[in-house]
């Protein structure tokens, strides 16, 4: 367990105590995200696009993602599941906007299993970075968080350092693609040298058009990844 797995752990059994939790979706008490929630969230199975993961009709049909949103320095992006209403979403964005921070802790198990049944392979974990005026802002990086409690679970390491947001870009989200490419384009850059030579997994809680995933993973490989493979809590539709 890395020393940020330990803080949180201690953090988070500390919060249990002031708060014991209930379900944000159910209100269950017990646990901030309970099974019977968890189980309506249906996992992206196969067939699936090879490239950006999305789910298809049948296994030799072409990928519309890969049409409308190619991407260039990925190597591939998986995700446990599709962004439409319900459990995932509602946890997503309490996790995200309303600084529920605990609900990592539930959230990162869905992206072990998705590691592991798409047989993905890291030597280091990677999230993408907040700009230092946003993450002061929300308190936290929600990809970070992911990070480590997935780290903790695969014995990787987590580099929160290697990969910075040099600018503020406007969320992606009331952007058009083509103005999502515009505003991520070169607003990331590696600026340690741990990173050549490896194998690693960025994590991120959505992929829409895959284009910040993208600018992350072309920033890495300049900086010598071996290779860039994307993990994320759910694909837009």
């Amino acid at each position: 367990m890395t020393m940020m797995s330990s803080v949180v752990s201690a953090y988070n059994a500390f919060l249990d105590f002031l708060y014991p939790p209930e379900c944000v979706i159910c209100h269950t008490p017990g646990t901030f995200l309970c099974a019977d929630c968890l189980a309506t969230i249906e996992p992206i199975t196969e067939p699936k696009c090879a490239v950006c993961g999305y789910p298809l009709p049948h296994s030799d049909a072409s990928c519309p993602q890969c049409r409308r949103y190619p991407v260039e320095a990925l190597d591939g992006v998986r995700s446990v599941a599709l962004f439409h209403s319900g459990v995932l979403r509602e946890a997503i964005h309490k996790f995200k906007y309303e600084n529920m921070e605990i609900l990592g802790k539930s959230l990162a198990p869905l992206l072990t299993t998705c590691y592991t049944i798409n047989q993905m392979k890291a030597q280091v974990i990677v999230p993408v970075p907040l700009h230092t005026s946003r993450h002061k802002q929300r308190g936290y990086n929600q990809s970070a968080v992911l990070a480590d409690y997935m780290a903790a679970e695969l014995n990787l390491p987590v580099d929160t350092v290697s990969l910075v947001r040099q600018r503020r870009t406007k969320p992606q989200m009331s952007l058009s693609a083509a103005q999502r490419q515009l505003n991520v384009a070169d607003a990331f850059v590696c600026r340690t040298g741990t990173i050549s030579g490896k194998a690693v997994l960025l994590i991120d809680d959505v992929c829409t058009t895959g284009a910040t995933l993208d600018a992350c993973a072309a920033a890495l490989k300049r900086a010598g990844a071996l290779s860039v493979n994307a993990l994320t809590l759910a694909r837009a539709e």
